[in-house]
């Protein structure tokens, strides 16, 4: 795991800084720069509302009595993806978004869902109830 994670913080800043550098050559530096707090603009935005609907959606289950798990992971989706969008990157920036479109998050909550449970069945993840 340690071994991916290390390879993605090394792979992905590198290859953002060459997208960065060839799209600065090919659209001008202004354009990118404009571009990028523009993306952080649009993601800061979209991650406060979707946020703000997911904290609804988190108090309403728990009004009815129902257990908030999938409106939980909605919401570390939106954290993650808010946080990438503040990254300066085109790759981050589709990653971002990607997160904060609830089109786009079901199928990454659905990977994520699976890995936890494969890891809650091999024990490698605990959840403690009280």
């Amino acid at each position: 795991m340690f071994k991916w994670l290390f390879l993605i913080i090394l792979i992905i800043p590198a290859l953002e800084i060459g997208i960065l550098i060839w799209s600065g050559n090919i659209i001008g530096p202004l354009w990118v720069i404009l571009l990028i707090i523009t993306t952080g603009a649009i993601g800061a935005w979209l991650a406060k509302k979707e946020g703000l609907e997911t904290i609804r959606d988190f108090q309403d289950s728990l009004r009815r009595g129902n257990p908030p798990r999938h409106t939980l992971l909605d919401g570390a989706c939106i954290l993650v993806g808010g946080a990438v969008l503040l990254t300066p990157g085109f790759i981050t920036d589709a990653i971002g978004f990607l997160l904060l479109f609830p089109v786009t998050r079901r199928p990454i909550k659905k990977v994520v869902m699976k890995a936890i449970e494969k890891g809650m069945s091999n024990g490698t993840i605990t959840i403690h109830r009280r």
